[in-house]
């Protein structure tokens, strides 16, 4: 493994240049329950190959010569944690996610000290119509014990069961529950809206996906077109958003701007220092737009709210967020059906801050707690006599800003 054959090289250095034309270029806070480098057997040649990719496209320019001479597992360990090797499973679950569509049963789990639990369930899925929630933790799959069971292991197992029902039973408020769900083709809905009153917008981004773009710009539309007129103002909702895909990220951002920077990539290859320009055709007319984000707002929503934060184009509340200022590529390896998921850049944003590790600082702050009972559903139905006093104010000042007189 000291050295790499000229032949791999060239086929190597081919198969990236065609892959980054195509662009899958994504940024996330959350990754999918990737294979680790250890669990799988590769030839020497796709050892070569990897250690290529690593040695010319990595952000950072590591002493390869040195790491390679022990292993990859441990040459992976001096990468970044969102730089991973992806078996076909782990390729097919980025695909279908970009794409907006994939076959499961909806929920979104996390490893927490040993156990398993369920961070989301994802709307019109079988796990939010059988009931499962939020904080529901995973104990069983099909009658097999998972709760001390890695999150890879029991990802595999719910991919690979050849039964149409799965069973699941977990634990909540200390009393076991038991589901049975049919695994079906989901449509990720990123997207929700309403218009609320004095001809206030309202649109909540989950995720950024391919589709994403088109369906921002649809809601804003039939949200116009609700109003009768353009939109006084719009509220813009991104907690929670782990990221996405960056082109759809500088999209949504070049809705409401007129001009200006949005942001900046650089690494060390060519491809990976880009710029990207807003063009002309702000959809809103200049209308105020207040983003809300917190700690969990990662990657490419940390993207849209620096563009709009820096471009003074809008008040960014809440939280200060997550803090992930890197860029991801997917370079496919031997016949494509593998690939590494490997940071290529860091992003800046137009100011040319780097984020990395810091976060947007809002705006206007406000603590976890409030921000927490500042519900899409509070947000969306005013008249709910059940609404705290603070959340009032708080609603208040939205309205105040987003009203204002330009």
């Amino acid at each position: 493994m000291n050295t790499i054959p000229q032949a791999n090289l060239r086929q190597a250095h081919t198969l990236v240049n065609t892959f980054f034309a195509i662009l899958f270029v994504f940024l996330t806070l959350i990754n999918p329950v990737f294979a680790s480098i250890t669990d799988v057997t590769l030839s020497e040649e796709e050892s070569n190959e990897i250690l290529f990719h690593i040695h010319a496209y990595y952000v950072e320019d590591l002493p390869i010569s040195e790491l390679s001479q022990n292993s990859l597992a441990t040459l992976f360990e001096h990468l970044d944690p969102y730089s991973r090797y992806l078996d076909e499973g782990d390729l097919d679950a980025i695909f279908s996610t970009a794409s907006g569509q994939y076959t499961g049963l909806g929920i979104e789990v996390e490893e927490r000290e040993s156990t398993l639990v369920i961070t989301n369930t994802l709307s019109n899925s079988p796990a939010s119509r059988a009931g499962l929630q939020k904080g529901d933790v995973l104990l069983f799959v099909n009658g097999q014990k998972v709760a001390d069971k890695p999150l890879k292991y029991v990802s595999d197992m719910l991919r690979s069961a050849k039964k149409s029902t799965i069973n699941l039973i977990v634990s909540r408020s200390q009393t076991n529950m038991e589901f049975a769900l049919q695994r079906e083709e989901i449509s990720l809905d990123t997207v929700t809206s309403q218009l609320l009153p004095r001809g206030i917008g309202y649109v909540s981004i989950a995720s950024f996906n391919n589709h994403t773009y088109h369906d921002v710009a649809n809601h804003i539309k039939k949200l116009k077109s609700k109003y009768g007129r353009t939109l006084r103002g719009l509220i813009l909702d991104l907690r929670d958003n782990p990221g996405g895909t960056l082109n759809s990220a500088v999209a949504i951002s070049d809705l409401f701007l007129d001009s200006g920077l949005i942001v900046t990539t650089k690494g060390r290859f060519f491809d990976a220092n880009q710029i990207y320009q807003a063009q002309r055709g702000d959809l809103l007319r200049g209308a105020p737009i207040a983003v809300l984000i917190n700690e969990n707002s990662a990657s490419a929503a940390e993207i849209l709210a620096g563009a709009l934060q820096d471009n003074h184009r809008a008040l960014i509340m809440g939280e200060r967020s997550f803090g992930k200022g890197s860029v991801q590529s997917l370079i496919p390896l031997g016949e494509g059906k593998t690939a590494l998921k490997l940071t290529t850049a860091k992003y800046f944003t137009p100011s040319g801050r780097s984020i990395d590790g810091i976060g947007i600082k809002p705006d206007v702050e406000m603590n976890k707690e409030v921000l927490s009972q500042l519900s899409k559903a509070v947000i969306m139905d005013r008249n709910n006599n059940q609404i705290k006093p603070e959340i009032t104010n708080l609603l208040a000042k939205l309205d105040s800003h987003l009203l204002a007189e330009k």
